[in-house]
């Protein structure tokens, strides 16, 4: 009785712990999810902001929203094509390592045309703006070129496999198709002998004859009957004439 209570505490004790770790994991998944759907919302806000800057403000401020709205959408762009593309080729690895030591020179940019827009001073401004204009466009075009190679890596194996599929489906093709196509004659087998050519009489035309048959010859010779017609016997003196029938 013992063991079975203890069996039974055992097991309650068992169904608490996975439904306090199960409780976790929920709760987790939830606020990372709640987090996203956050962070996703506070980015798509802050883009339309520096967008609608980009156009109502002019000069120093108008131009720094476009410097951040143009490194933001750059890297976030690189960015989700090399976790998409990591997936299938381990060998992108190496392509985002670089991409994360870029990314910390995106945010500290990012963190400097920020504070930037709320500088009084307008001039001071204007005299930094080339050398962010110049680090901004190195950044994206880097980001912009481990992206594309990203993509063109995947395209170019997306086309070898479509080759590959393409060559093993007209293989199977044919091979469906087998019909159409002489088959070659096995190493070990003989073809058949080929029929003897007609001999060719001398001044007559080349034709093929045959043996001939008792009713082959029997067709072109006359027909002759088998016993000869019996004609008109000879009389002699001792023979008798033949007596005339009695008409009684």
């Amino acid at each position: 009785m013992e063991a079975l209570l203890a069996i039974v505490a055992l097991l309650f004790v068992l169904f608490l712990v996975l439904g306090a770790y199960a409780t976790v994991k929920v709760v987790g998944a939830a606020k990372r999810g709640v987090d996203r759907t956050i962070t996703q919302a506070r980015r798509t806000v802050e883009d339309h902001t520096l967008r609608a800057k980009s156009f109502a403000q002019p000069g120093a401020a108008g131009e720094l929203a476009q410097l951040r709205l143009k490194l933001r959408t750059s890297m976030r762009a690189t960015q989700d094509a090399l976790h998409a593309g990591v997936a299938e080729d381990e060998s992108l690895k190496e392509s985002l390592a670089l991409f994360q030591r870029l990314s910390a020179h995106g945010h500290e940019l990012d963190s400097e045309l920020r504070r930037l827009e709320s500088e009084p001073d307008r001039a001071t401004l204007a005299e930094r703006l080339p050398a962010l204009r110049e680090r901004t466009e190195q950044i994206t075009r880097s980001a912009d070129s481990l992206r594309w190679a990203a993509r063109d890596r995947a395209r170019r194996f997306a086309d070898d496999d479509l080759d590959s599929l393409s060559t093993q489906i007209d293989m199977e093709a044919g091979a469906l198709r087998h019909w159409t196509t002489p088959e070659p004659a096995e190493p070990g087998q003989q073809s058949p002998p080929p029929w003897p050519d007609a001999p060719v009489a001398d001044g007559t035309t080349a034709q093929q004859t045959w043996p001939e048959t008792p009713r082959s010859r029997s067709a072109e010779e006359p027909t002759r009957p088998a016993i000869n017609p019996q004609g008109q016997r000879p009389t002699y003196p001792w023979q008798k004439k033949p007596r005339p029938e009695s008409t009684t």
